[in-house]
């Protein structure tokens, strides 16, 4: 979760990419390359790890962005994870 994050952070649309499972990956996925509507991270709280399974688990964060000079948002989301040959994929996320 935290690598994924910084990701985002840092503009490292191929890391995402990677780190994002096959059977739910997007196609297309990018970063708006305009400066004003990108989002200008702010912090990451992990608020819960729970393992599902074997090769399985859940994060709940709290991540908050800002755009432009647009208020702060917080992204509330329980996020799951399966890891597959030794690495951790995102597999998808439910907004809280």
């Amino acid at each position: 979760m935290r690598s994924r994050y910084s990701a985002y952070v840092l503009g490292l649309a191929d890391y995402l990419q990677r780190s994002w499972h096959s059977s739910t990956r997007p196609v297309d996925f990018g970063f708006d390359e305009n400066a004003a509507t990108r989002p200008h991270w702010l912090g990451l709280e992990i608020k819960r790890y729970r393992e599902t399974g074997p090769d399985s688990a859940e994060v709940e964060f709290v991540a908050r962005y800002r755009v432009g000079g647009g208020s702060a948002v917080r992204l509330h989301e329980r996020s799951r994870f399966v890891r597959e040959a030794d690495h951790w994929f995102y597999l998808d996320g439910e907004h809280l």
